[in-house]
């Protein structure tokens, strides 16, 4: 572990460069991981990593030139080795279209305080409770395999225009297969946390034990539309897709499903259901994220002229209407439309609704319910079109009761329509997207959806 502060990096940087400006981006990251299969730990272990991104700016005439460069530093020497290959790669560059004007002199009060780091006692109470559900289920024939992972990453942004900003991001997450003893039938829970106080490993095996029960009457279906009930898991799936392709830029350009026809965004239409929201927030409770603009990189949906502008809580759907894109101040400029910046976490609830997903589950006559998704790849941009695979558990429900398990399917769905079709919702909860929760995108808060004539559309043989 480096003996040097990540503040000390972050002067050395702005001090050493010789271009115009300079943003230094340092991320002090520690993760702690478990991970089990055949009711045995199998492996542990606690990482430490420092990255450093130094972004330099060049004026001439025809504008201003960046380059970025990153890199793991634990000295000086190769923090400068990185100023200097950033700054001669702003030299070298062409003038950037996004260039605007850096954000200047705000200080974060805990900008002098150390990394805040995480350790393997992160699962004092988890890892016990986990030898118990060990135990309980080799007794009952059932076999578990899974993966819990913890990482603190502080960030220190500085620059030579006066911006010093901290900021300190728990993330972990848990996911646990379990399987019948002769491996036939699986069945999955996961979710997200800040700090693993809130996870109970017997809870996961009790889940687990009732899904594989549910499993075991199977029943093969034909592809086909099936009233389907989404639980916040899939939902999480779908509606980060639909974040992700929300750039301003593209929907001003004709390019996804956010644009007008004829020109410009459908910024002020109505795309969902009447009491539809769809929302970031930096100060939401227990998806706490960054409070300002963090970007390595520029592209349609980040600039690096962006770093240090605060984030607030941001309605990119109010009440089923389109009231804001991922907008960086350049793509402001050209739709004419307020800074929006994307933000590290996304909200979805809908008015009114208070039940919970076996409510749902209980008013359904003959229908699906699904566990999560996962290959989920877009099909056409201009309807958000998206097709995956189901995974582990796609249960049958009957007069009001799961009555056993189906086949997998894959599905053609574009999560815009799908926020117009559903036909009941329950309450919005802390969510976890199985698709992208694990490496890019973890924060999410969703209802459980019941669509009422859900593609289907052929059936897979995944198991």
């Amino acid at each position: 572990m480096s003996t040097l502060s990540p503040q000390s990096f972050v002067e050395h940087a702005v001090a050493t460069s010789i271009a115009d400006d300079c943003i230094v981006i340092v991320h002090d990251e520690t993760g702690a991981n478990l991970r089990w299969a055949n009711n045995a730990l199998t492996t542990n272990g606690v990482m430490h990593g420092v990255s450093v991104t130094v972004i330099s700016f060049v004026r001439s005439a025809a504008g201003v030139s960046t380059g970025s460069v990153s890199g793991s530093a634990t000295t000086q020497a190769q923090v400068t080795a990185l100023v200097e290959a950033a700054d001669a790669a702003a030299r070298a560059g062409t003038p950037a279209e996004d260039a605007a004007d850096l954000p200047r002199d705000r200080v974060s009060p805990d900008w002098s305080e150390a990394s805040v780091p995480t350790d393997i006692h992160v699962y004092d109470a988890f890892a016990p409770a986990l030898g118990e559900a060990f135990g309980r289920a080799s007794g009952a024939g059932r076999v578990l395999y899974g993966f819990v992972n913890h990482e603190v990453t502080t960030t220190y942004l500085g620059s030579t225009t006066g911006l010093r900003l901290r900021h300190v991001q728990p993330t972990g997450h848990y996911g646990c297969t379990g399987k019948t003893a002769d491996l036939t039938r699986s069945a999955w829970v996961g979710g997200a946390t800040r700090d693993f106080a809130d996870v109970d490993a017997l809870a996961l095996d009790t889940a687990l034990e009732q899904r594989l029960g549910w499993s075991a009457r199977q029943v093969d279906l034909p592809a086909g539309r099936y009233d389907t009930i989404l639980p916040p898991t899939a939902v999480a799936d779908l509606m980060i897709d639909a974040y992700w392709y929300a750039g301003a830029r593209v929907a001003h350009e004709g390019q996804s499903v956010y644009s007008r026809r004829g020109g410009g965004t459908r910024l002020g239409e109505r795309i969902a259901r009447p009491g539809v929201g769809l929302y970031s927030d930096p100060a939401y409770p227990g998806l706490e994220c960054s409070p300002f603009v963090v970007a390595s990189r520029s592209g349609n949906e980040s600039s690096v002229f962006d770093n240090g502008l605060p984030l607030e809580r941001t309605d990119w759907i109010r009440d089923g209407e389109l009231t804001a894109l991922l907008q960086t101040r350049h793509s402001a400029q050209m739709t004419g439309q307020p800074v929006t910046p994307g933000i590290d976490n996304l909200v979805l609830d809908v008015a009114g609704a208070t039940r919970g997903i076996d409510e749902l589950v209980a008013g359904t006559e003959r229908g699906l319910l699904l566990t999560c998704l996962w290959y989920i790849r877009e099909v056409d941009p201009q309807s958000l079109l998206l097709t995956g695979l189901t995974r582990d558990g796609v249960y049958l429900v009957e007069n009001g009761e799961i009555t056993g398990a189906v086949n997998n399917f894959r599905f053609n769905e574009s999560p815009i329509d799908l926020l117009n079709r559903f036909t009941h919702a329950s309450a919005t909860v802390p969510s976890f997207s199985r698709e992208w929760g694990d490496d890019y995108f973890s924060r999410t808060a969703t209802p459980a959806l019941r669509v009422p004539d859900f593609n289907m559309s052929s059936v897979s043989q995944a198991q």
